[in-house]
């Protein structure tokens, strides 16, 4: 069964927590739009939420990498090397990725260092907050 990947990180526009539910077997965020409980596929966000981090990525793999082989404690040519191949092919894994989910773990430290995701109640995202990210016109 597929899972709302950002589940317990998401709020509405009032910075409310924002459920989960399922319409059959698909899960979806539920907005409160002044008591009218708004049920959001959960896919369609978790997508928008997926590019914007791709996006913020983008042109940084080589930092990351360095950063990632460190907190691995890995610092060799061939983990920098497939660390960073796969943030550069990050595109051809985000479809993966919708489908089998986040990690619990990953979620519940995501939320730790305060990653939030704020949308409307059309589900449409607001704000992805990613503390530590780097921001767009820094260098």
């Amino acid at each position: 069964m597929a899972k709302a990947m950002f589940q317990g990180l998401i709020v509405d526009e009032f910075d409310q927590p924002v459920e989960v539910a399922y319409v059959g077997t698909e899960p979806c965020y539920v907005v409160n739009d002044a008591g009218f409980r708004r049920h959001i596929p959960s896919e369609s966000v978790d997508r928008q939420v997926l590019q914007i981090m791709a996006d913020s990525i983008a042109g940084h793999e080589d930092i990351l990498a360095e950063m990632a082989m460190q907190q691995l404690g890995q610092e060799d040519i061939f983990s920098k090397a497939i660390i960073e191949n796969q943030l550069l092919n990050l595109k051809d894994t985000l479809p993966k990725l919708l489908e089998v989910g986040l990690p619990e773990e990953v979620a519940a430290y995501l939320g730790m260092m305060g990653f939030r995701v704020r949308i409307d109640v059309h589900g449409e995202v607001l704000e992805v907050e990613q503390p530590g990210s780097i921001a767009p016109d820094d260098e």
